[in-house]
Parts: structure tokens; sequence; C-alpha cells
């Protein structure tokens, strides 16, 4: 089974500054509830870097397959749990974050807990990126 999931927040700063923020792999736990990301291949900031997003316990492990200073960054899970792809884009003022997964069967009884955890994580982004440095 597989979905696709689009969400996005209003951010009061330059669509640069957000990128920035948006792609400083090491202090997505500022932001991102119950996670800890690391680069673990590359230099986190050129197509094929590698960066492992670990929440909750559960790796999930991320290639970079596009990146696009100030617009987007793609990736590709690899992972055993999670597997699919996510764009991260820039839109103006917007943040836009777009997964599409291929899910397990349970997930939709996770889903709402999951997209909740996902939009608290962009109201947190915002607060984070207007006050980047």
């Amino acid at each position: 089974m597989s979905t696709e999931l689009e969400l996005t927040v209003q951010v009061a700063a330059p669509p640069d500054t957000i990128f920035r923020a948006m792609t400083d792999w090491e202090r997505q736990s500022e932001w991102v509830f119950g996670t800890r990301v690391s680069v673990v291949e590359g230099d986190g900031r050129s197509v094929g870097s590698e960066i492992d997003a670990v929440t909750f316990g559960v790796s999930d492990r991320m290639r970079i397959t596009r990146w696009d200073p100030p617009h987007a960054v793609e990736v590709v899970h690899l992972g055993r749990v999670v597997r699919g792809t996510a764009v991260f884009a820039v839109r103006g003022s917007r943040f836009v974050w777009t997964e599409r997964l291929d899910v397990p069967f349970f997930y939709p009884l996770v889903k709402p807990l999951f997209v909740l955890m996902l939009r608290r994580s962009l109201q947190r982004f915002a607060r984070f990126a207007e006050e980047y440095r």
C-alpha cells in the first residue's frame, strides 16, 4: 500500500533562510518530534549524501537525490520500515513537506497520529526558521 502526504507551513523568513534551516540536519531534533538526525555519508549538502533520522528508535536512512538550493531537496528513504521518497521544498515564504511512502498494512491506524506529529513539527519549524542563525 502507498500513500502521499503534503503539508505546508507559512514562514516569516526569506527563502534562503528557510532552505538553510530545513537542511540543517543535525538541528532537526529542535523541531521534528522525537527525532535525531545525523549525516552518515557525504557532506549532507549534495546529491549522494546520506542522512539517518532516528525517530522513537526507528532508523530512517535517506539518500539525497536532488539538491537545488534554495528551492528543494529530494530524498529516497532506504530503510526497512520507511520506504519511498520525500521532497522538502521552499515556495516563496512556505515550507512544503511531501512524502510518497510505501506504508505497512497498519498505517490507517497510525495515520492520524503521524499527520498530527508532522503538523506540529511544521509549526515548530516555522518558529525555528524565523529565528534561525
